[in-house]
């Protein structure tokens, strides 16, 4: 009952405080950002509390599906959060406050989904770097998201209305390969922790997981490399950015899908 709860709350705040960020998007204003951030912090703090109840059973870790789904949308929001205290990032909360309620409250019709584990220390240091991985991509992916959309409204000439809240084009580009440097970094040290802790990364539940990861591994490491040397931006850095992400979550969630959800059932 207590996990029903705080996971209702968090949801229901998320959904209040994303209500007053479309709100203020709509008539054309800057949020309050110390409403905006204190109404986010303290939905983290019960999401948290919330989603800590679910993955931790009985001394074990209970990484599901959808648990995870909820356990990356508390990282993810507490990332964007801090970062924003520094850097211009309060807008990807447009996107992410609506999302992260559904992926609350998807976790708790879905409890019955994933198997518990108990995690070593190298387990969870692998575990803990992929989460962080997945956590930055998915806010780099965002932010191409954003990127694309003020690409729009600019090459079409719509210089004013929403778009006029966003950062300038530069900020908006560097903030986005600042993500994904990020994001690539922690990528690497989880793909290299899974080949020195795990046993077999090519074993037969692993192998789709592997290969999807290092897939996406060389995506971002082209990409990198294209905006380093050839000095790639705008809509060629966007879908690369969406090329690694999709094969990223193909990774983990397209093989967790099929394994609990599909073939667990028969």
């Amino acid at each position: 009952m207590t996990t029903l709860l705080l996971n209702s709350l968090a949801a229901a705040l998320y959904l209040l405080a994303g209500a007053y960020l479309a709100w203020t998007v709509r008539v054309g204003q800057e949020p309050r950002r110390q409403y905006l951030f204190a109404a986010v912090a303290v939905a983290l703090l019960v999401h948290g509390l919330g989603v800590f109840s679910q993955v931790m059973v009985d001394n074990t870790v209970e990484l599901g599906f959808f648990r995870v789904s909820s356990l990356l949308f508390w990282v993810i929001n507490l990332i964007v959060l801090a970062s924003s205290l520094r850097k211009p990032l309060h807008n990807l909360f447009i996107p992410l406050l609506p999302l992260s309620a559904v992926g609350v409250l998807a976790s708790l019709l879905g409890q019955g989904a994933g198997h518990p584990i108990v995690l070593d220390y190298a387990l969870a240091s692998h575990v803990l770097l992929s989460i962080l991985a997945y956590s930055l991509l998915t806010i780099a992916t965002l932010q191409a998201l954003l990127l694309a959309w003020q690409n729009h409204q600019l090459k079409h000439r719509h210089p004013t209305g929403r778009v006029r809240l966003l950062p300038p084009l530069q900020t908006m580009e560097a903030l986005l390969f600042e993500l994904l440097w990020a994001g690539h970094i922690a990528l690497t040290l989880s793909i290299l922790s899974g080949f020195v802790f795990l046993d077999d990364l090519f074993a037969q539940h692993l192998v789709h997981k592997t290969v999807f990861s290092l897939a996406a591994w060389v995506i971002y490491s082209v990409l990198l490399w294209g905006r380093h040397q050839l000095g790639w931006r705008g809509y060629t850095a966007i879908r690369w950015t969406l090329g690694g992400f999709v094969l990223l979550m193909l990774a983990y969630f397209g093989s967790k899908l099929v394994l609990e959800l599909i073939l667990d059932r028969y």
